[in-house]
């Protein structure tokens, strides 16, 4: 008897909660509608690809010396506009100088030797010359008895001899010669050494640091000068690879600086990197600027845009109207789930979709208590 009224009893639950089911499903379908954001999806629209960045220059150069030595003179400053060749700083060249006389000296005394070697052969030939045609006459007047033997022999033997003084005079030539040669590259050698006490700009820029100031000892390769040239200033952007793939060279940009929030500057695509960023996945974007800011600050973050087409294919909704796949529908005043196929992510948090038309009411931010054929309407603000 007491199972039985369990039984009747548990039964008795189970009616209960089909009919609170049903009943819900009823008021599910006639209740109060619930009230959503909607939404039109866009076609046609544009398809932009964001990276975020500094400010940079294409040509910056760091100048140094190249030899040990103590500034004694600075000729440019931070912020000074330079021409190509123009002095920016000298170190004491005193110890130089003096390296470089010596070598002069030496230089114009090898000029010395060299002419009187020339003169000592110059000689000798001459000499030689003249013991040829004494020995020839020589020679020929022994034959005819008018001169002894012994002069004859002696006339020979002369022009031997001047024939072995023009062999060491033109060999002493050489060695002066070979001596003027390396004092002149010795000379050569100390007037390069000495250039390099001078720092020039390489090409017309601007003085963007000076590290260094005036009896400071400065090492080779240490940095005196950084200048870059203004005219290649431009944005040095970070893309993610998953929206790289549509940049190209020459595409238009816009381009923002931190310091101008208010202001958009006109640019293109002027240099892609062919290595990308193994760590944080992304891709290094050059956008040039039509016109370089008046004022710009090396270094400054700088927000990059990139045109790369329109959406043409589907259709776009923010990425936060899609969940699991899917969207949510208002359709005769209802809840309709709709699945859709994601085409394309873009930079500015929306999806270019396949599934949808513009006529669409899609529900702007699904939520977790949505179903099917729950009743809805639009939110009136």
């Amino acid at each position: 008897m007491a199972i039985s009224r369990v039984f009747r009893s548990r039964g008795f639950l189970v009616v209960v909660a089909v009919l609170a089911v049903g009943g819900g499903g009823v008021w599910f379908r006639t209740g109060q509608p619930l009230e959503v954001e909607i939404l039109h999806p866009a076609t046609d629209a544009p398809v932009t690809v964001y990276g975020l960045g500094t400010v940079e220059a294409r040509i910056l150069s760091k100048l140094g010396f190249e030899v040990t030595g103590t500034l004694i003179e600075l000729a440019a400053d931070h912020g000074q506009s330079v021409k190509a060749g123009q002095l920016l700083a000298r170190l004491d060249d005193r110890e130089q100088r003096a390296k470089l006389a010596q070598a002069e000296a030496q230089f114009r005394q090898g000029q010395a030797g060299l002419a009187q070697a020339q003169a000592r052969l110059d000689r000798a030939r001459a000499t030689l010359g003249q013991k040829r045609n004494v020995n020839q006459r020589r020679q020929s007047l022994v034959r005819d008895g008018a001169v002894s033997k012994e002069a004859a022999e002696d006339a020979n033997s002369a022009a031997d001899v001047a024939v072995a003084d023009v062999a060491v005079s033109a060999a002493d030539l050489e060695v002066a010669r070979g001596a003027l040669e390396a004092a002149r590259a010795q000379m050569q050698r100390e007037e390069a050494l000495l250039a390099k006490y001078i720092l020039a700009a390489p090409y017309d820029g601007l003085v963007v640091e000076r590290s260094k100031e005036l009896g400071a000892a400065v090492a080779p390769g240490t940095s005196v000068f950084t200048v870059i040239d203004p005219a290649t200033v431009w944005a040095r952007a970070y893309v993610d690879e998953a929206l790289a793939g549509s940049l190209a060279e020459g595409q238009g940009a816009e381009i923002r600086l931190r310091s101008l929030p208010g202001q958009v500057f006109a640019g293109r695509v002027a240099r892609i990197d062919i290595e990308s960023d193994r760590i944080a996945e992304e891709r290094r974007v050059h956008a040039a600027f039509d016109t370089i800011p008046a004022r710009f600050h090396l270094g400054e973050q700088a927000e990059v845009l990139v045109a790369v087409g329109r959406a043409a294919e589907g259709t776009v909704i923010p990425a936060v109207a899609v969940a699991e796949g899917a969207v949510w529908l208002i359709q005769d005043g209802m809840l309709r789930r709709r699945p859709v196929r994601v085409l394309k992510r873009l930079s500015d948090g929306r999806l270019e979709v396949e599934g949808l038309a513009i006529r669409d009411a899609v529900v702007a931010r699904p939520q977790p208590g949505f179903a099917e054929g729950r009743k809805a309407r639009e939110k009136t603000s």
